[in-house]
């Protein structure tokens, strides 16, 4: 089976759309997406770019959400937008999703947040949306968060953002298959083609 490196932080709004489908691709085309969540927001920070602050921007953020809103449709499900943005709690939220992925929960927490965020208007890792999710997960909340602001998490969140960095990524989503970078959702047909012409 192939497998794409799925980059992606919580917080950028396009990889909402990914998270909607990725399953389901996964499924129809026999590749294996491996999840890392990193820091796009330190990334973009450090790369003096950053996107949709209104109002200086309010051209370019109004068509971000319509297009997202239109491309949700294309793929059958919805997007009711704006979504908060940009989030407050923006770190602890990826934080959350590598506990996650460690621990094996990760895509599942991930999946729901990104749909109360979009389809409810609930923004990620704050009150009372966090202990919803967590508690729909089976999760312990108290136990989660010592875990997700532990060293170790934060080690491997900031590992997680060099790694990225280091592979080429400079947004979210990105598909990385071997040493090809697809930046963006609507990059990833591109990539499962290219796998298609190895």
């Amino acid at each position: 089976m192939k497998e794409i490196d799925f980059w992606f932080s919580i917080g950028s709004t396009y990889t909402y759309l990914s998270v909607n489908r990725i399953s389901e691709v996964s499924k129809n085309e026999n590749i294996k997406f491996n999840w890392y969540p990193f820091s796009v927001r330190k990334i973009m920070m450090d790369m003096d770019n950053i996107p949709f602050t209104p109002p200086s921007k309010k051209i370019k953020s109004d068509y971000m959400w319509r297009d997202i809103e239109r491309r949700a449709k294309f793929y059958g499900f919805e997007a009711k937008v704006p979504a908060p943005y940009p989030l407050k709690e923006f770190d602890l939220a990826n934080q959350i999703a590598i506990l996650g992925m460690n621990e094996g929960w990760g895509i599942e927490y991930v999946t729901t947040t990104y749909k109360r965020w979009f389809q409810l208007g609930k923004e990620p890792a704050t009150e009372p949306n966090l202990s919803e999710i967590l508690q729909e997960l089976n999760l312990n909340k108290e136990d989660v968060l010592i875990k997700a602001n532990s060293s170790e998490i934060n080690d491997q969140y900031l590992g997680n953002t060099d790694k990225a960095f280091k592979n080429g990524v400079f947004g979210s989503p990105t598909f990385i298959y071997k040493d090809e970078v697809f930046w963006g959702d609507d990059r990833l047909e591109d990539c499962i083609k290219w796998i298609g012409l190895q």
